[in-house]
């Protein structure tokens, strides 16, 4: 991209600006001040200057900021169920200038993909999983955990496979240089394909369950408007399990696949095993055995994958034990927000948000996919409260369906019991107990 567009640099201040100027343009309501679609863009732009403290080095202000930001939404998610008015607000801009501004951005945005430089936590996968399949992996203790977190290397399996069958040519020295570019390229061919998914699932379930293709549209294009997503486009750990929850939504109507997806990303970053409770409550009177059998189904396959590539008992312990987070919560090498607090108030936030999981299995007593989107993003935004690394920043986790969430039309009717498929058997004994009558 930087040979194509001379000096191309998306600064994050300038886009801050830029970008906060457009969605106020595209899909601020001149002429109802004081509606909640409103209030919500302001809510995602003040965001903003959280992010860009935390860009300066200001660490301790900017998540601090983060939180607070954060801390409304929580707020306005929970309360989302009881907005029952959700009147159509169409964005100021026409269904075809829309299109066009959102497949601008997705363009530009993947040539900051391009030009962006992995992280380590990138390129850490892949590195690790061609160990993996070596079976040379050494038992993963306390000190692994610590410093890389709950997750599993899944999605750079086919980096490993190219980086064995192109090492095998080379020189030693060329070796390392191969292997690096393949890292790398690996790293940002996935975050293209994980911001192409995500985008595709918005656009679906605004088609398929908003009945609203425009909708569908308008919630891609503010998300890619977001200062957050210009700033961590590359990132896989953020947009690949963003992706997997954003098509669990799309594909609720089917239990075993929506159980897949949900396994899937659990499985990755391992917090969406707290969404659990919540999806289990929506299949409750009907998929609940199916969305079960799905979520078990992924993992299973992912553990198998361990037992596989493991060296030894205690390296497949340990491996288990970091992809199912087993962790004393007082031992967690903490970075970010409560690295400058106090560990101990930790705990209560822990506790106070495993309680809101598990009561998310009750209430709501009526749940709808609109309460499905809205709650999913209150878990994962909960997430970010005590996270203990860089704990706020990773937004896609709950962007995505915070967005569909505040676009999103009156779904009530949308409940398991009618919109969930049921059993093909169960569908051809109604369908001959009707012929027969």
């Amino acid at each position: 991209m930087r040979n194509i567009l001379f000096e191309w640099h998306l600064h994050p201040t300038t886009w801050v600006y830029l970008s906060s100027l457009m969605t106020i343009g595209i899909y601020f309501k001149f002429n109802r001040l004081w509606s909640v679609r409103n209030l919500d863009l302001l809510g995602l732009i003040a965001f903003a200057p959280g992010l860009l403290l935390i860009e300066h080095r200001q660490y301790q202000l900017g998540f601090s900021w983060l939180f607070a930001v954060g801390g409304f939404f929580l707020i306005r998610l929970l309360l989302d169920a009881v907005m029952v008015r959700r009147p159509l607000l169409e964005p100021n801009l026409s269904a075809s200038g829309l299109t066009f501004t959102l497949v601008c951005l997705l363009v530009f945005l993947m040539g900051n993909v391009i030009a962006y430089q992995p992280t380590e936590e990138d390129l850490a996968g892949a590195r690790r999983l061609e160990r993996l399949l070596a079976r040379a992996e050494p038992a993963a203790g306390q000190e692994d955990l610590l410093q890389h977190g709950p997750g599993y290397p899944l999605f750079f399996v086919f980096a490993s496979f190219a980086n064995r069958a192109f090492m095998s040519l080379e020189s030693a020295d060329a070796e390392q240089a191969s292997r690096a570019a393949l890292e790398d390229a690996t790293a940002k061919a996935t975050a293209i394909l994980g911001h192409l998914a995500l985008i595709a699932g918005m656009v679906l379930i605004g088609y398929k369950h908003f009945d609203n293709l425009q909708t569908g549209f308008a919630a891609s294009a503010l998300y890619l408007l977001l200062p957050y997503t210009a700033q961590m486009t590359g990132r896989v750990d953020h947009v690949l399990p963003a992706a997997l929850l954003v098509w669990a939504v799309a594909a609720y109507r089917r239990p075993i696949v929506a159980g897949v997806l949900l396994g899937l990303s659990a499985g990755a970053i391992y917090y969406p095993l707290f969404l659990l409770p919540l999806w289990c409550g929506f299949y409750w009177r009907r998929g609940l055995l199916r969305f079960c059998l799905g979520t078990a189904a992924a993992l299973l396959v992912l553990v198998a994958t361990l037992t596989l590539t493991a060296s030894s008992v205690e390296s497949l312990l340990g491996q288990l034990r970091q992809m199912f987070g087993i962790l004393n919560p007082l031992e967690a090498n903490l970075v970010g927000f409560w690295q400058y607090h106090e560990p101990a108030f930790r705990l209560p936030v822990i506790a106070a948000f495993v309680a809101m999981c598990l009561s998310m299995a009750l209430w709501p007593a009526q749940k709808n996919l609109g309460t499905l989107l809205s709650c999913s993003a209150a878990v994962m935004l909960g997430v970010q409260f005590w996270h203990g690394r860089y704990g706020g920043i990773y937004m896609a986790w709950y962007l995505p369906l915070l967005v569909l969430t505040i676009f999103r039309p009156n779904l009530e009717d949308r409940v398991a019991y009618t919109a969930v498929f049921d059993f093909p058997i169960r569908r051809w004994r109604w369908w001959t107990r009707k012929s027969n009558a």
